[in-house]
C-alpha cells in the first residue's frame, strides 16, 4: 500500500468528526499561506505548537472567553 492509499484508508476509518477536523487542520498548516508560516517556524517552535494544540482538547486546559477578556482588559479598552 502506497502512504497515500494508507493514509486514505486511516481517514475512512475515523468517526469523530473534531478528530478529523483537528487532524485537516494540522494538515492545512503545511499548504499555502499557512506554509509560509510553519516552514518559518524553528523545531522548537513547531513542537510547541504542536503541544499546545494537543493539549487544547482538554477542558480543563481551556479558559472562558469571560476571564480572557478580563485578563487582557487593559488592551481592550479604547
Amino acid at each position: 500500500m502506497s502512504i497515500k492509499e494508507d493514509f486514505h484508508h486511516l481517514i475512512d476509518i475515523i468517526e469523530d468528526e473534531q478528530v478529523l477536523n483537528g487532524y485537516y487542520q494540522l494538515i492545512k498548516l503545511n499548504t499555502g499561506e499557512y506554509g509560509q508560516l510553519w516552514n518559518n517556524l524553528t523545531e522548537e517552535q513547531k513542537a510547541e505548537l504542536l503541544i499546545a494544540y494537543d493539549e487544547s482538547f482538554d477542558p480543563r486546559n481551556l479558559i472562558s472567553h469571560e476571564e480572557v477578556k478580563k485578563q487582557h482588559e487593559k488592551w481592550l479598552k479604547p
